[in-house]
């Protein structure tokens, strides 16, 4: 029964699959009111929109969200913990309900729930029951070209490359914040300036709660169609962290990041080139750090398989002396889990790094990609770091190469409701990681699938 039932649903999607909606990363971006007035007689039409008044002012949208992954590891940490030996399986459901009443009010609600099997030791990031992961409401006022909006609750936070700031995608739990935020769009601008506190996932139902020792506040502006560049992000990012620890001094945290970037899209060559500097105090340490990044891709549209080739670089400073009254280590802030590649193996702080990478179209529905990357520490004084800026290792060894990555994919996406992607990563340990560890070379194997609607 169980199955007659799971075909009758995937065939009801195929059957629509031909209007190929847009679902969007943030999904309170989705917007199906094309949908209004739909004669098709399908029952998924009236899910995206369903009105509740005579004009159509005053209306629902219902979508969701299940991903499952299956992760094995061998020699996790570098074999510095017990891997889980047959691997283990994570699962996400997220269901959203986006209320509309006339051209002001507006709510969005979404809950979470997440669970982890086979899996020794799960990170709080790793599993929550059941929680809301967004309830927010938005008070929109139009004026001239432009608009206001006042967003209260809580909500997801995504900005430019995710670099600072981001959903973290992976690994299982999405980041959420509790928030008030003032959105300003005018033509090419967009301007939005907050004040939040993370959440943090409990282990029960319904327990989720803010992370009142650590708050974010900031404004991002995104500059488009400029002369020349294209487009240009400037934003400013304050953090308060009463318990910050880094591999040189622990304390109170006190951080301010001043950043710029310059992108493009829709084009066969793409470039996304990122400048970031921080300054403020940890205790009695002044901090002054930096990073830059350069992301270049090239498409060959007119080529067999459309090859596209793209090089990554980044520098991001680190401790230069443990013993003076400055702090270097680059803070990311809350960023992309997934940095350097599903297996999240290491986080962007006193490193650079040189990455080069390939993809090929298979099929208009099948991408196969190739990536390498190859990993230094800034400083040797400094050590490494996890995604999310926990140390890994302290700098005790004089050796900076830390080792390399490949990688490589394959995802299956035959509409927008459905996708398959398999991944896999070696990482060869250098002297760094040897020096410090058990330093074993990491092997990891990931399958992805997840369907939206």
């Amino acid at each position: 029964m169980k199955k007659c039932l799971l075909l009758l649903l995937f065939g009801s999607f195929l059957s629509i699959a031909q209007k190929s909606p847009n679902f969007n990363s943030l999904r309170y971006h989705d917007d199906f009111r094309s949908m209004v007035g739909d004669s098709s007689g399908n029952w998924y039409p009236k899910l995206k929109f369903a009105s509740v008044s005579k004009n159509d002012s005053t209306y629902f949208s219902f979508g969701g969200d299940i991903r499952l992954q299956y992760f094995k590891f061998d020699n996790e940490d570098w074999g510095d913990t017990q891997s889980d030996k047959d691997g283990f399986l994570l699962n996400r459901y997220l269901l959203h309900v986006d209320f509309h009443t006339g051209k002001h009010f507006r709510a969005f609600f979404q809950i979470q729930s997440s669970s982890v099997s086979g899996r020794l030791d799960p990170s709080p990031i790793e599993e929550n029951p059941l929680d809301w992961h967004q309830a927010f409401a938005d008070w929109k006022q139009d004026f001239g070209k432009g608009s206001l909006t006042l967003r209260v609750g809580r909500q997801e936070f995504w900005y430019g490359s995710q670099r600072l700031v981001a959903v973290r995608e992976f690994p299982n739990n999405r980041l959420s914040l509790d928030a008030a935020k003032l959105i300003f769009m005018r033509g090419s601008v967009n301007s939005e300036v907050f004040f939040a506190y993370p959440v943090v996932n409990g282990r029960q139902i319904f327990d989720d709660n803010i992370e009142t020792e650590t708050r974010l506040w900031g404004n991002y502006t995104v500059l488009k169609s400029v002369p020349f560049l294209q487009n240009i992000d400037v934003y400013y990012f304050g953090l308060r962290k009463e318990n910050a620890a880094f591999a040189n001094t622990i304390g109170r945290e006190h951080r301010h990041s001043f950043g710029t970037r310059i992108w493009n899209k829709g084009q066969a060559f793409l470039y996304d080139i990122e400048g970031v500097y921080q300054f403020g105090a940890l205790e009695n340490q002044a901090i002054s750090a930096w990073t830059i990044s350069s992301y270049l891709t090239y498409r060959f549209e007119n080529a067999g398989l459309k090859p596209k080739i793209g090089l990554k670089t980044e520098v991001i400073s680190g401790d230069r002396n443990a013993s003076d009254n400055r702090l270097q280590t680059f803070n990311p802030l809350f960023p992309r889990g997934a940095y350097f590649g599903l297996a999240g193996i290491i986080g962007p702080s006193n490193l650079y790094d040189i990455h080069p990478e390939i993809a090929l179209s298979l099929t208009k529905t099948i991408d196969f990609g190739l990536d390498y990357d190859l990993f230094w520490r800034f400083s040797t004084e400094d050590g490494i770091y996890a995604p999310n800026v926990s140390l890994i290792y302290p700098g005790e060894s004089s050796e900076r190469f830390i080792g390399t990555q490949l990688a490589a994919n394959i995802a299956w996406e035959p509409n927008a409701f459905f996708s398959l992607k398999a991944e896999t990563t070696w990482f060869d340990a250098g002297n760094f990681l040897k020096n410090s560890g058990a330093g074993q070379d990491i092997f990891f194997f990931g399958i992805t699938s997840q369907f939206k609607f």
